[in-house]
């Protein structure tokens, strides 16, 4: 085992920073480039070290700490980069875009909450077919337990999880049973606590913030190289396929080429050194078609972007909620939009921005496959008040309706761990601020959140409270369960047909239409049509719950899948009731 090879910090500001190795310390010098070294002594792997800076004798962790064994104000640990015994040389990778996803919270995937615990369960998703694995962030974040967004050790692995040699180990049995990786990482801001950097240097732009507090300095050049390093390390040292960028639009950028270039263009140079695809996918409120146009058409180059415009439109048609943001999605023509157009807000009046949002796709750069859909995330269930999934309030019919939407529709389909067997387990927002007075704050500020939109604040969670932590947990008692085993069947013939069916393969927005009575409410999504060799298919849904017959002229009356109490006859499928019909 070998170490990094030398002791190092930037650090502009301070007039003095001194080293502490395993309780020994020691000068440091500065260099024209501002960065402080020494070679009084080397790094030993497993030696624990943190820096004094100026005056002050606490001891801070190192701002590219590869782990924080007693967490985030502690001191960091040295660790070997190289160290891991990788086993994954046959894994050749493979795009993210048009993939099955699934998305992780490790702390809550498992009852132990660890990724070696996450990786003993990967074999459900190789059944389910499953190609990737997104896992929510784990970089050190202060406590136990957190969704990960308060991280602030972006180069360090959560240590309850179980550090870097347990993170390593989770991605090496992925890439044996075929499954790639996604790792979730936060560029935009950093946690509340243990956020050291300002002590260092101009990491972060005071005054000038975002919802979650002052926005990363990605202006400054030391800065951004600090950002770029950290994409690298996660392709380079844990061997991911891709990253989810993290609320991009929290990101100031003022300056060409844009970091979110840069970062694909660091993506980009990796990938055609190592030879296997990686991928860049933003989280992004812009509806900008920006982030995943290609360069050289003046675009990001991104691999694709999160549309929660799928979302709203698909939660809407199915439950009827039009508060907020749903309002714009309340009449059918807004999925029928979404699934033909991609963005729903294109450039069109937003009620709940009060302004015109958005711009139109340009279909002759950018695939449909370049925006992940999901009809349930992370987001859209935590932060509802009760933390509440779409199987507390819809019947059999309507998980269904929502999964083949998801999974058969043009775009890269995204499921939210639990939802494949209808988990009765909430999801909801929880935090470990050890700091009493953050814990208390987080909780307050959480309630008043949602008294502003009218929620009784008795149903909303006490972020604080464990149980809301371990009420999150998936049972996986419910796979095995009358509901869970039906909905899981349904969510294996779907990804199946997804994948051996060419119709569900053509990614071009031109080969889909969408038929659809707002009336009656039912709506027919047709792929396939470019041809030359593939029969079309449609993918035939009734919102209602009264009967319908719609028709579908088109078919051949070849049944590939159904879901509800459904006829096919020539040229009509008939409902009594919800359900979907996925016909040749």
């Amino acid at each position: 085992m070998t170490a990094p090879d030398r002791y190092a910090v930037w650090a502009p500001e301070p007039e003095r920073v001194r080293l502490v190795v395993d309780d020994v310390e020691y000068p440091l010098t500065k260099g024209t480039d501002d960065w402080w070294s020494t070679d009084a002594v080397m790094p030993v792997v497993g030696a624990r070290y943190g820096f004094r800076i100026g005056d002050d004798d606490a001891v801070r962790p190192d701002p590219r700490s590869r782990y924080q064994p007693e967490g985030v104000h502690g001191p960091s640990e040295v660790v070997d980069p190289a160290r891991f015994a990788w086993t994954d040389e046959s894994w050749t990778g493979r795009p993210a875009r048009g993939a099955v996803i699934y998305e992780m919270h490790i702390g809550t995937y498992t009852p132990e909450g660890t990724l070696d615990a996450a990786a003993q369960k990967l074999d459900h998703l190789v059944e389910l077919g499953v190609e990737f694995v997104e896992l929510l962030p784990v970089n050190a974040v202060n406590g136990e337990w957190n969704w990960g967004y308060d991280g602030v050790g972006w180069f360090s692995v959560h240590a309850p999880y179980g550090g870097p040699d347990a993170y390593d180990r989770f991605v090496d049995t992925a890439h044996a049973l075929g499954l790639g990786v996604i790792q979730d990482v936060v560029y935009n801001h950093l946690g509340p606590s243990g956020n050291y950097l300002p002590l260092y240097g101009p990491y972060l732009l005071a005054g000038l913030g975002n919802t979650w507090g002052d926005s990363v300095n990605v202006e400054h050049p030391e800065v951004r190289r600090y950002v770029l390093d950290n994409v690298r390390m996660w392709f380079r040292d844990h061997h991911v396929d891709g990253l989810r960028l993290d609320a991009v639009h929290a990101i100031r950028d003022t300056t060409r080429p844009h970091v979110l270039a840069s970062m694909a263009d660091e993506t980009d140079a990796y990938s055609s050194f190592i030879g296997r695809p990686l991928s860049l996918i933003a989280e992004s409120d812009l509806n900008d078609p920006v982030m995943f146009r290609p360069r050289e058409a003046a675009g990001y180059g991104l691999a694709g972007q999160w549309s929660d415009d799928f979302h709203h439109a698909v939660h809407v048609a199915l439950t009827g909620e039009t508060n907020g943001y749903y309002a714009d999605f309340a009449p059918l023509s807004a999925l029928a939009k979404v699934l033909e157009d991609g963005f729903f807000h294109d450039g069109t009046w937003s009620s709940f921005r009060g302004k015109r949002h958005g711009r139109p796709i340009d279909r002759g750069t950018s695939p449909a496959t370049a925006l992940v859909v999901a009809n349930q995330n992370h987001d859209q269930i935590g932060n509802r008040a009760a933390g509440d999934r779409l199987a507390a309030t819809l019947d059999d019919e309507g998980l269904v309706i929502a999964a083949a939407l998801t999974l058969l529709g043009p775009f890269t389909p995204m499921l939210f761990m639990g939802e494949e067997f209808a988990a009765s387990t909430p999801w909801q927002f929880f935090t470990s601020h050890p700091e009493p007075e953050l814990g208390k704050a987080t909780a307050e500020g959480r309630i008043a959140e949602f008294a502003e939109h009218g929620w009784d604040e008795s149903a909303v969670p006490d972020p604080q409270d464990p149980t809301t932590f371990t009420n999150s947990k998936l049972d996986w008692a419910d796979v095995s369960s009358e509901r869970g085993a039906a909905i899981l069947r349904a969510y294996r013939v779907l990804i199946a047909l997804r994948r051996t069916d060419q119709a569900f393969v053509d990614h071009r927005y031109e080969a889909n239409a969408v038929r659809f009575s707002e009336d009656r409410r039912w709506l027919v999504l047709t792929r396939g049509l470019l041809g030359p060799d593939v029969a079309p298919v449609h993918v035939v849904v009734n919102f209602a719950d009264d009967a319908a017959e719609v028709p579908v002229p088109d078919a051949v009356g070849e049944e590939l899948y159904g879901f509800g109490a459904t006829e096919v006859d020539a040229g009509v499928v008939r409902f009594r009731g919800r359900g979907v019909v996925v016909l040749r």
